[in-house]
């Protein structure tokens, strides 16, 4: 990895696991229109801007590629591991939103579609996003 500079940058970027308060909670999931892993289902997120909390930048990005609008977060953490991503050193902080029940959504800026899926009932993940699941999880069943 070329750099100019005395410590090579990662990027940074943020996810928002969105889970409904359902006896079967849902999940929403996008399908990436883009590669790495174009056609694989993932957690809705992206790159931070650099004028932006990480919070914001999960808000965003699941605005810009499902539509929904929300406002509160908790974090879940976040995730590091030096190959998560085939584009470069990539660190992802994730956060997990509670809604009563699935919202329309649909499929914008570079995913393909979005949709809620049973969480006893996931597609594969692209990146590392089962083992934020995972974590999303374990957080939620704390709340609820």
């Amino acid at each position: 990895m070329a750099y100019t500079y005395e410590y090579p940058r990662p990027s940074v970027t943020a996810d928002c696991v969105v889970i409904t308060k359902e006896d079967t909670p849902q999940v929403l999931l996008i399908q990436r229109g883009f590669e790495p892993f174009k056609g694989c289902w993932a957690i809705p997120g992206g790159f931070m801007n650099i004028d932006e909390t990480t919070e914001q930048c999960a808000i965003r990005e699941l605005e810009e590629e499902t539509g929904l609008k929300i406002s509160d977060v908790r974090q879940i953490g976040a995730f590091s591991k030096v190959d998560r991503d085939p584009r470069g050193r990539t660190i992802t902080v994730a956060y997990l939103t509670i809604v009563d029940a699935p919202l329309e959504v649909k499929g914008l800026d570079d995913a393909a579609k979005a949709q809620w899926f049973p969480l006893a009932a996931l597609p594969s993940l692209a990146f590392d996003h089962a083992d934020i699941l995972r974590d999303a999880i374990t957080l939620y069943k704390s709340i609820i």
